[in-house]
């Protein structure tokens, strides 16, 4: 069995959809409709720009997502897929691509989700930090005695590897107290703001709202789906789930468990990078994974 994957913000590079783009005529006509719903070029920025603009969450979020969902939509009849999951933004991808989504509806989803995270992000200082080399379980003690200020795990990664979402002072503290704990690494991160916790309730009001007004079809194969980890193939469900993923932690760990636990015998990563292999080889390195 085949499990596609689709990567979240982090994996974005500057040239990434260039050859897509040059190179297949559909390629070219779904890129092109982006520039026309999102009213400005973002390919410009995606092929030719710099670092810094790529990394503006307007410009990331949906950068990510079409080069994932324009890559498998030229994969033709070779994309066949017995489930599908995506890393955090990676959901709206992996819906896209197995047919829950129409991909304009997915595109207006994922700008309207980036713009309402960036403004949550203003609204108080706040960002994440990566914790390696300590159980869950440890974390999650940790974080419990820290009642003053929001700190909360935001991404399961994989296991030993959580991250951290929280007030810059509640990540500071944290931080300071993980590394006593035994941490092999308590690396604050480049992020805009506190994903997946709490501060992120604005965002995941003003996205329930896009998300309740958009039409889900029921898809080719199930989504695994990040605020459970479990499989799902009701449009009313991963709905529901989709708007709490905001202010949820990623449980990506439990995917992967979920994903081989159920047969999975071929991991393929579907957009920039090759982050989401590297975790599921974390978790069998006889497992075969490859790049779309």
């Amino acid at each position: 069995m085949k499990a596609y994957v689709f990567p979240g913000q982090g994996a974005q590079f500057v040239g990434m959809g260039k050859d897509l783009y040059n190179n297949s005529p559909l390629a070219k006509e779904m890129f092109e409709k982006a520039n026309s719903i999102l009213k400005f070029r973002i390919t410009d920025i995606m092929f030719e720009g710099t670092d810094e603009e790529l990394k503006q969450t307007k410009v990331t979020q949906p950068a990510i997502f079409l080069h994932s969902v324009i890559l498998a939509k030229t994969l033709g009849e070779d994309f066949k897929p017995d489930m599908v999951a995506g890393h955090s933004l990676g959901e709206f991808s992996a819906l896209v691509a197995n047919g829950t989504l129409a991909f304009e509806d997915g595109l207006k989803l994922v700008y309207a989700r980036a713009m309402a995270m960036q403004k949550a992000c203003e609204i108080k200082p706040s960002t994440m930090a990566a914790i390696i080399g300590l159980e869950d379980s440890v974390v999650e003690e940790i974080l419990s005695q820290i009642t003053e200020e929001v700190v909360v795990a935001a991404n399961y990664n994989c296991p030993g590897q959580l991250v951290i979402s929280g007030s810059v002072e509640g990540i500071n503290q944290a931080c300071e107290k993980l590394k006593e704990a035994g941490a092999k690494r308590a690396l604050p991160l480049k992020v805009g703001g506190a994903f997946h916790s709490p501060l992120m309730e604005p965002a995941r009001l003003e996205l329930a709202e896009a998300i309740n007004n958009t039409k889900f079809n029921k898809g080719i194969c199930p989504i695994y789906q990040n605020v459970t980890g479990q499989s799902v193939t009701d449009p009313e469900i991963i709905k529901t789930n989709l708007i709490s993923q905001l202010t949820s932690p990623v449980r990506w760990t439990q995917i992967m468990q979920n994903v081989l636990a159920d047969g999975a015998k071929k991991i393929i990563e579907v957009g920039p990078g090759n982050v989401l292999q590297g975790l599921f080889k974390k978790m069998d390195r006889k497992l075969e994974t490859v790049s779309a």
